[in-house]
């Protein structure tokens, strides 16, 4: 036989094996899945693992709302395989998922088909929103079980949870009992982020933020009263991103140790808004800054003054005479600059966190300019029924005939947008619910020892959640929402004090451990 004739495949040898040759994992998948089940797996190994140590992966729930996504995929994908490596290392991973089913991704799904139906929420009875919400939630919870099981995510999907359960509702209304009876709970007024357009307050998780176009505008402060002679008959100035928040303005912050210059303006060039023959306050660093954005061509100091030389200072409102007649005092605060704007800030105690603290700390009313829906209430001078998102030109344009509006331009920047709706949020003060985190229950100190104490993969990561929790104001945990676990206090309606009693608490657990939070709708107070 010559090399021609011979058949090579004979010489060829190779290892005999039962693994074929093509993956085809569509079609294998389900059978490998099918045998996990087939053999009890997930059982089996919880018994050959009784008596080893734990290991406990708090399941971080996906909302029931829809089929799963890349990040929902990748999220319980890592997640299985860290209880399998624990697992096969020893432990006991009896790993058990769950789902988040309450608040505004459930609710909104409901209020998009009723608004494709014609109907208003408002209108449908809250037990029958509540188990549209129920009934929605049920259904996705059980795709995205069928679609992570084939996933191959191992876990304990019969015992799941989920945060609708009755055990779940009664154990946060335990907890509200709880924070309620220690005096940790309050109600209270206080700036929380707003949507207008869902009519609600958002917590930090449910903001996203993106560059947005805003207004800018620098406006006067006539001083009618200052220590000083020179500075009377000048003006205070103050820019803002937010013209909607003028209306709600109570007074102005200033650094009591930068330089401010008293601005003579000699000339302007054309369409400028400021005068030549101004006397202007503004702070020297951002003198320059200042005269560029305004158009002012020439100018000279007539003096140099440190900030706590204006103690005392009492300044008009711009809109003096047309509603707004109060005095405007000029207060100090640590966190004025002169990076941005002109080293003056405008201080509106319901439209911002610091605005309200330094507000508070001064006996400053809080005057709720905006309601629930985003418009000026019908006693705000001027702008009764306008919207804050179309405020920006009717409020400029009464500025300017008051002689007030020194300045205008456009900024983009960064700015927080409700992840649900993408439409812009506003700082707006509204009677909510807070947990004190620096009440009885020591709420910031615990987290702080508990981020000391756990090790955190990578490090920085420990630096960033210690200096949000370091810095973070009482915790606001009420919503303006009718699909969740209710805030379980009663209140008299005399005093406005809630009703602390251990008694009653515990009637609402056992309530809620029989009949879910619906019984909070559904039953007498008795």
């Amino acid at each position: 036989m010559n090399d021609a004739e011979r058949d090579y495949r004979d010489t060829v040898f190779l290892p005999q094996t039962a693994f074929p040759m093509r993956g085809d994992l569509p079609k294998k998948e389900p059978a490998i899945l099918a045998r996990w089940e087939a053999m009890g797996l997930w059982d089996r190994l919880r018994a050959g693992s009784a008596g080893r140590e734990r290991f406990i992966l708090h399941d971080g729930p996906p909302y029931a709302n829809g089929n799963i996504h890349t990040g929902t995929g990748l999220n319980k994908i890592l997640k299985d395989v860290v209880n399998r490596t624990r697992q096969m290392a020893g432990y006991d991973a009896n790993y058990i998922p769950g789902w988040d089913c309450h608040g505004l991704p459930i609710e909104w799904r409901i209020e998009e088909k009723y608004r494709a139906e014609g109907r208003d929420k408002d209108a449908v009875p809250v037990l029958q929103f509540r188990a549209e919400c129920r009934e929605y939630a049920a259904h996705w919870m059980e795709v995205q079980k069928r679609e992570f099981r084939r996933l191959g995510v191992e876990g304990d999907w019969t015992h799941r949870y989920a945060t609708m359960d009755r055990d779940s509702e009664a154990a946060i209304a335990g907890e509200v009992g709880r924070f309620l009876l220690s005096g940790a709970l309050y109600r209270g007024l206080r700036p929380v982020m707003w949507s207008p357009v869902e009519k609600t307050a958002l917590a930090e998780a449910e903001i996203e933020y993106h560059d947005h176009k805003s207004t800018q505008i620098w406006v006067r402060f006539p001083i009618v009263s200052a220590p000083a002679e020179d500075l009377r008959g000048a003006s205070v100035v103050i820019w803002t991103t937010t013209p909607w928040t003028m209306p709600g303005n109570r007074a102005i912050a200033a650094g009591p140790d930068f330089d401010y210059a008293l601005v003579h303006v000699d000339s302007v060039a054309d369409g400028a808004l400021v005068r030549a023959g101004d006397t202007l306050l503004v702070a020297l660093a951002a003198l320059a800054r200042f005269c560029a954005d305004t158009r002012i061509e020439t100018h000279h100091v007539r003096r140099v003054l440190k900030g706590s030389e204006l103690a005392g200072t009492v300044c008009a409102h711009p809109l003096r005479g047309h509603g707004y007649d109060y005095d405007v005092p000029v207060l100090f605060a640590d966190f004025v600059t002169t990076e941005t704007g002109t080293g003056f800030v405008h201080i509106a105690p319901g439209h911002g966190e610091e605005d309200f603290d330094l507000g508070s700390a001064n006996g400053l009313k809080v005057p709720e300019t905006v309601g629930d829906d985003g418009t000026f209430n019908s006693w705000v001078p001027l702008f009764a029924g306008v919207h804050v998102y179309k405020a920006a030109d009717p409020i400029c344009a009464a500025l300017r005939d008051a002689g007030g509006l020194l300045g205008r331009g456009t900024l983009v920047h960064s700015y927080p947008h409700s992840w649900r709706s993408k439409a812009p949020l506003i700082f707006r003060a509204t009677p909510n619910w807070f947990i004190r985190m620096d009440g009885p229950e020591r709420i910031r100190d615990k987290a702080m020892d508990a981020i000391a104490a756990t090790h955190f993969v990578p490090e920085q990561a420990r630096n960033r959640l210690g200096s949000m929790v370091a810095s973070r104001p009482d915790w606001c945990i009420s919503r303006q929402r009718a699909w969740g676990v209710p805030i379980t206090v009663f209140v008299d309606k005399q005093t406005g004090e809630p009703l602390r009693d251990e008694a009653v608490t515990r009637r609402i657990v056992e309530a809620f451990k029989a009949e879910g939070a619906d019984s909070w709708y559904s039953s007498p107070p008795s």
